[in-house]
């Protein structure tokens, strides 16, 4: 029963109430204030009139009536009437959260979906109820954005620009990406990594609103459900994380949820895929970190991780249910996995879903674009190099097998022929047949016959690789030796310092470029500014796996992919070492820079669904005939709409 009086929700005798299951009837000419609807949007017709239902006995006194005489004039303080009811109960009172949204601008001006703030125009504003809810000054989008940009520049802390990006995104979504599309070099560190690790850090005190689906133990055996409570229908990528291994920080729990939030920001900013379309999601399990677990404004479950049984039983049920509400094209990327689960979710539900792990497969395709270019500085295919790792977690031991692929592919030879030339050094040394029995099953097809090694300078010195790639999560580990080392050896070492954020980077650019007497061949996982040697400016590339995941995730899209197939990943790599041209190789770049990331985009969509139709893998049938302009075609655009 819903009643319009002070007692609305409270079931008072005598107070006015309207059945749900009798006759509609329209009230003629409500006054523009007090046009609302219902918030289960079933009661109101399309010309925004109000419909209610009422009794057969109140039903003829309605319809002459006009709004405000149906509403007792009893007012609180101030002489606002008490509508839902709230200041007639007693706090410990239970009342109904209904919700009723008057339909003027004040709603407009804070639904980030349209919101325009000062460009809405004097035409908008008297046919959306604006006049006076806005100064009267009317802006450009483009001088918003300039704004924005000088309003961020004051910030010293990179965290308050994050904050400061946050908040935008959850006030007007259109200016958000605007604003990030068009200054990418500059606002990517503060949307992503590194900013991005600092953040979930603080998540539970920076936490205002929330962004996203978090799905815990105590929603197992609902998860379907919890699903459903997310506003939007039409969902085509999810990217999910348990928040175990967030970039190199470790566990992070419940808070790792900015990293879903983040990526799906680049999904829109630099792959065109619509906001609407995107949903992020944590799975809360707990945490081992004790000191979240004592962190008063800790957002997530108080407890130790749940494992085994409990972990993998709510992991399927959350796998089941998004295919069952999203169908089977929507994209499932996997973030910040602890190794161990990560190879096993991928392993389980690669033949039966639509999945990508960015860790495993995406850091693996954008570092295998810069060795491809690299090749351009050293000469030489991928076969007739040797690589060395440190780091033997997802992300090394997929790097390793995607550049076994390649030269698999490449060369006409066996894949446990090509990883021959790969060798790996985790926390006990180098990987070595003699260790096969006591190492994790995905490090196997790594360990070499060759004698134990434990020092990463010996191993070096032993296996004299010309590709030097971290991936340890282990800040200062290329060593002043290491690198001296690897100059000796080479006369152009390439040098991969991958791990994030900056603080957990294997060495800085700086290091690399002047211990190699700038000879070396660098690329970091975090962003390092130019550096001057013997007059000379280097540019660091940045082997940032946005490069690669909005373009891939758009591809599937475009085509209705089905499975991700390992060529699909060998082609996005290949799209983004064509992208190079000269003038980035005269300045030691292995990378493109990332100004001109929406066109690398639309290409690595296009080579990624061009070999999605190959594989027999596409249904959105017939194949396009131009691929590249589908994908830009396709691409979002944060420009604003003009409002009737």
């Amino acid at each position: 029963m819903i009643s319009l009086s002070a007692s609305s929700f409270l079931n008072k005798p005598g107070s006015t109430h309207f059945s749900l299951r009798q006759p509609r009837t329209r009230i003629s000419s409500p006054p523009a204030f007090f046009r609302v609807f219902s918030a289960l949007g079933s009661n109101r017709d399309p010309n925004g009139s109000v419909l209610i239902e009422t009794t057969a006995s109140s039903s003829s006194s309605l319809e002459t009536s006009a709004a405000a005489d149906i509403v007792p004039k009893s007012t609180v303080s101030g002489g606002v009437q008490d509508v839902y009811g709230e200041d007639a109960a007693t706090e410990d009172m239970p009342i109904t959260p209904w919700s009723l949204s008057v339909a003027s601008g004040y709603t407009l001006l804070r639904d980030p979906h349209h919101n325009k703030g000062l460009a809405f125009s004097h035409r908008e504003r008297d046919a959306h109820y604006l006049r006076g809810l806005l100064p009267p000054t009317v802006i450009s989008q483009d001088l918003q954005v300039k704004k924005m940009m000088h309003t961020l520049r004051q910030y010293q802390v990179p965290l308050q620009r994050y904050m400061a990006m946050m908040d935008l995104q959850e006030t007007n979504e259109r200016l958000f990406y605007k604003l990030l599309i068009d200054h990418v070099e500059e606002l990517l560190p503060v949307v992503y990594t590194p900013t991005v690790g600092e953040a979930c850090q603080k998540y539970g005190s920076i936490f205002l609103r929330p962004q996203g689906l978090f799905i815990s133990l105590k929603e197992k055996g609902k998860i379907l459900e919890v699903l459903r409570n997310w506003p939007e229908k039409n969902i085509q990528v999810i990217v999910v994380t348990d928040g175990e291994r967030i970039l190199g920080l470790g566990d992070l729990g419940c808070q790792g949820m900015g990293i879903p939030v983040g990526k799906l920001s680049l999904y829109t900013a630099l792959g065109g895929v619509r906001p609407s379309a995107c949903l992020p999601v944590t799975i809360d399990v707990g945490t081992n970190n004790e000191k979240l677990l004592n962190d008063e404004f800790y957002i997530g479950l108080r407890q130790r991780r749940a494992t085994g049984e409990e972990y993998s039983e709510l992991m399927h049920e959350f796998m089941t249910a998004v295919k069952q509400n999203y169908g089977e094209k929507v994209v499932i990327q996997f973030e910040d996995f602890a190794n161990h689960n990560a190879f096993d979710l991928l392993a389980k539900y690669g033949t039966t879903h639509l999945v990508f792990n960015d860790d495993i497969q995406g850091t693996a395709s954008v570092v295998l674009a810069g060795l491809i270019a690299a090749l351009r500085f050293v000469g030489g295919s991928l076969s007739s190099h040797r690589f060395l790792f440190l780091g033997a977690g997802e992300a090394g031991t997929g790097i390793a097998e995607l550049i076994a692929l390649e030269i698999s592919k490449k060369s006409q030879i066996p894949l446990e022929e090509a990883r021959k030339n790969i060798w790996l050094v985790d926390s006990k040394g180098l990987i070595v047949s003699s260790r096969k029995e006591s190492i994790q099953h995905f490090k196997k097809p790594w360990a070499h016959d060759h004698e134990p090694i434990k020092e990463l300078v010996d191993a070096v010195k032993a296996i004299k690789p010309t590709v030097l790639i971290g991936t340890s999560g282990v800040g200062k580990t290329f060593t002043q030796d290491v690198v001296e080392t690897m100059a000796e050896l080479n006369e152009k070492p390439i040098i991969l310092s991958l791990s994030n954020p900056t603080s957990q980077s294997e060495c800085t650019a700086e290091e690399a470029y002047t211990w190699s007497q700038g000879r070396a061949i660098f690329a970091s996982g975090s962003p390092f500014a130019p550096v001057e040697y013997e007059g000379k400016t280097f540019v660091p590339g940045q082997a940032n796996n946005a490069y690669i995941f909005p373009g891939f995730g758009l591809g599937l899209i475009m085509s209705g992919t089905i499975r991700v197939h390992d060529d699909m990943l060998l082609a996005a790599s290949e799209a983004l070492a064509e992208q190079l041209m000269e003038e980035h190789y005269e300045k030691g770049m292995i990378f493109p820079p990332f100004r001109n990331i929406r066109k690398i985009s639309a290409r690595i969509a296009a080579k990624v669904a061009a070999k999605a139709y190959e594989l027999g893998l596409a249904t959105r049938l017939p194949q396009p005939k131009e691929l590249e302009q589908c994908a830009e075609s396709s691409m979002y655009s944060p420009s604003y709409r003009s409002y009737r």
